[in-house]
């Protein structure tokens, strides 16, 4: 198998943070608690979960502007290796793509920062003065990111034994499309350690995409770029 392409989620893997959406819940002071669990578990849709957390913001500031959504991803840093790793990719012809279930606002920014090839995430919207609106964009259902994977593989005329992909999360599996590739990284929920064990995917715990390449090319190290 040759990968030609990867397809990474961003919350986790390719950004320092756990959740796009609990950064912003932090900034308002709420917490999705029992909502997050049940969605999870696949008891309530993307689009229920996302205006839950939409009300729960509003009900601490009626009225919120799409830049101060924005200024809450100030200081938001990469993964370690994030960048060497897509440099890397990219050097040696690998498509790179973002599949997210994260808000926009920063998975766009970072595909934008790590000159990905294409991207896609959730997001939000608004009304014309800018202001967020009760119920979100539903793009990626987290549960079901395969339909994602397999546009990419149509687009790009790729077999998917030469597609892999890689998450953070046990929900992230659906990205693994019959006859491709994934691996576990950076898995800090149980849920996510035990699904990728019940998946028999290699997991790097390591925060460190670098160390994502001998799986992704095997037998290789990663190369030195720029005569690091």
């Amino acid at each position: 198998m040759t990968t030609k392409a990867v397809c990474f989620d961003c919350d986790g893997v390719l950004v320092d943070t756990i959740s796009s959406w609990r950064i912003i819940h932090e900034h308002f002071g709420t917490d999705s608690g029992e909502m997050l669990d049940r969605f999870m578990r696949g008891e309530v849709t993307d689009a229920e979960f996302m205006a839950d957390d939409i009300g729960l913001w509003k009900s601490v500031q009626p009225k919120i502007h799409r830049d101060e959504l924005m200024r809450c991803y100030q200081g938001i840093t990469l993964m370690t290796g994030a960048r060497e790793l897509v440099e890397a990719l990219k050097s040696r012809g690998v498509i790179v793509a973002i599949i997210s279930a994260g808000v926009d606002l920063l998975i766009g920014s970072i595909a934008q920062l790590l000159k990905a090839d294409d991207w896609i995430s959730n997001g939000f919207r608004y009304d014309e003065d800018g202001f967020l609106l009760d119920d979100g964009e539903v793009r990626v259902p987290a549960h079901h990111k395969d339909s994602m994977v397999e546009k990419i593989a149509r687009i790009h005329n790729l077999d998917p034994s030469e597609i892999v992909s890689i998450g953070d999360n046990h929900t992230d599996l659906s990205m693994r499309i019959p006859g491709s590739g994934f691996i576990g990284f950076n898995g800090q929920k149980q849920s996510a350690i035990d699904g990728f064990a019940a998946a028999g995917v290699p997991h790097v715990q390591e925060k460190d995409c670098r160390l994502l390449w001998p799986h992704l090319f095997e037998g290789e190290s990663f190369p030195a770029i720029g005569g690091e």
